[in-house]
């Protein structure tokens, strides 16, 4: 039975080779969650080692399947990335965006380089690119670049073959090398402590706060009811000024007059005997009662609150600081929970001068008139969403690939960007105009996820299937020498890196470091930043940086197949 077992699984999974796609995830993405440490593989690479491993049975899959996953994996990584993007090349984060550029050459020189010096081909080449830098969609580039490219199929089949040998070996230190150079010899190399140089740019960066801070500013913690004394000092004043005239951010929220239920209005006036329904701090709140009589009336003061995510869309408020925003009429009563930005959803410190820019995603919380007041001024509530608006990403797609079919001949040699190259920039493009015009329709994050996560690994799985049976010829073949020409690629970008945006774009030493995490897109390497720093300012300088990075690390899967193709005079 066993015995029968044994045969009739390989047969199956050869007949059948979806069903070899889908263990490969479940066990790739088991094997990549797995902790050794506080290191873990990761679900591409989890992946990739199991198809490998599977792949020993010599399943047959079509191109075609791999081709599909990855264009959409493309179209949601332009999407997500598309506002840092277009605000790095257009705004205030173009130093950011050049350094990236800077970073994104040097990382090119290095690994085409190191290629060059240890003789190796395209297939070596884009293997020790996407793996030296964990950037796996630049393995589908190279794969259409090495297409184009005049050789035999035979020949690209063989170059192919060699790209997750070299991958697998470098993306362990391309993972934790990069991190350690940044999280541990970084400040070193910048002669700063980089825990202070945060808590000082925190300070720097609160001035202006309200004596209670941007808590204080943005948050109502509770509501109590009031009764206003005849002679009192809101006697007799509308409720703006009252409101204003507290000195401290109190809201009046409800009003009862001769036991009814009053709408509220800016130009109501208050009289003696009503009673109010007043949110602010705690302390204010208790201040407040040692002025006035504080009454028992559960039905004023239940007033529900949501919360709600807004995208920033508003013109007006891009690129305004917190402090500033708090003090519009639109901001009385909430509280800012959280700022999210770029498709890593990168959380940013809430300090008095942080400022906001459009493609942000805020968190507040407050009362439905309070909130829908607020999306009105900043934005689009982002409302948690199911449906995918298809028409968006199918023409999206197919126009994009449209275009990045395009080929340009230059000196003999083919250069285009391939169907997934024109996604990726479709992408880039409509995610930056959905903070335009953000009824054009939507991606949910779950989508975006299911596109980035397993559009990726549905790619890395195929690939590891159809290299797994030269896998072992292919390791003999790169050799021992692949890992150190990693070390090579992964290690002088990174020690570059910080002394360039110290030298030349003369970062700030707090946020230096995020800079290069995301000119590297290492989310993992920023996380340590934060984690040494004890602080998430690192984090202001990375999304810009990733942004762009993301785009020209994957785009660089072609700049290096030609660099080796012609370089070896093919």
């Amino acid at each position: 039975m066993v015995d029968h077992l044994i045969e009739w699984i390989p047969v199956t999974l050869r007949t059948h080779p979806e069903l070899a796609i889908f263990i490969t995830l479940a066990v790739g993405y088991w094997v990549g969650a797995r902790k050794f440490g506080s290191f873990s593989l990761g679900a591409v690479t989890g992946t990739l080692l199991t198809g490998i491993v599977i792949g020993q049975l010599g399943i047959d899959i079509s191109d075609q399947i791999k081709s599909i996953f990855f264009i959409m994996f493309l179209f949601a990584v332009g999407f997500g990335v598309g506002p840092q993007f277009v605000r790095g090349v257009a705004s205030d984060g173009l130093p950011q965006a050049l350094f990236a550029v800077v970073v994104c050459v040097l990382i090119l020189a290095c690994v085409a380089g190191a290629a060059i010096v240890a003789g190796y081909g395209p297939g070596l080449a884009a293997g020790l690119l996407a793996g030296s830098q964990t950037i796996s969609a630049s393995i589908g580039i190279a794969t259409d670049a090495m297409a184009r490219t005049g050789m035999s199929p035979e020949e690209i089949a063989d170059q192919e073959n060699l790209i997750p040998v070299a991958y697998a070996i470098t993306y362990i230190f391309g993972t934790v090398g990069t991190g350690w150079i940044l999280a541990y010899l970084g400040p070193k190399l910048l002669r700063v402590d980089i825990e202070a140089e945060c808590a000082r740019y925190e300070r720097e960066h609160s001035i202006g706060a309200p004596e209670g801070g941007m808590e204080s500013a943005w948050h109502q913690h509770e509501i109590r009811a009031f009764r206003i004394p005849a002679g009192g000092r809101t006697d007799g004043m509308t409720l703006t000024q009252a409101e204003a005239a507290a000195g401290e951010r109190l809201f009046i929220e409800g009003l009862r007059r001769d036991g009814r239920l009053v709408e509220l209005t800016p130009d109501l006036v208050l009289t003696a005997g009503d009673v109010v329904a007043v949110s602010g701090r705690r302390q204010a709140l208790v201040a407040l009662s040692n002025m006035t009589e504080e009454v028992e009336d559960r039905e004023l003061i239940d007033i529900p609150v949501e919360a709600v995510d807004i995208l920033i869309t508003s013109k007006s408020a891009n690129g305004q600081q917190l402090v500033d925003l708090a003090k519009e009429p639109f901001a009385r009563g909430v509280y800012l929970n959280s700022i999210r930005r770029g498709s890593a959803g990168v959380e940013v410190p809430i300090l008095a001068q942080t400022k906001l820019h459009r493609g942000d995603i805020v968190r507040i919380t407050g009362t439905a008139t309070h909130t829908e007041r607020v999306v009105d001024a900043l934005g689009y509530a982002d409302r948690p969403a199911t449906i995918t608006n298809m028409v968006l990403v199918g023409l999206g797609i197919c126009i994009g690939g449209l275009i990045g079919s395009l080929i340009l001949p230059i000196h003999g040699v083919p250069i285009t960007l391939g169907t997934s190259g024109g996604a990726l920039i479709a992408g880039i493009l409509l995610g930056w105009y959905r903070t335009v015009n953000p009824r054009m329709g939507n991606v949910p994050e779950s989508t975006l996820w299911f596109m980035n996560s397993v559009g990726l690994n549905v790619f890395i799985a195929v690939v590891g299937i159809s290299a797994g049976p030269t896998f072992i010829s292919g390791l003999q073949q790169a050799g021992f020498g692949i890992f150190f020409a990693g070390l090579f690629a992964t290690g002088v970008p990174m020690i570059l890196a910080p002394l360039i945006g110290k030298y030349i774009f003369r970062f700030d030493p707090a946020i230096n470091l995020g800079c290069c995490g995301g000119a590297r897109t290492s989310t993992a390497s920023g996380a340590m930043v934060s984690e040494v720093a004890k602080s998430n300012v690192p984090m202001l300088g990375y999304t810009v940086p990733y942004a762009v990075s993301n785009t020209l690390l994957t785009l660089w899967g072609l700049a290096i197949v030609l660099l080796l193709h012609v370089g070896s005079g093919s």
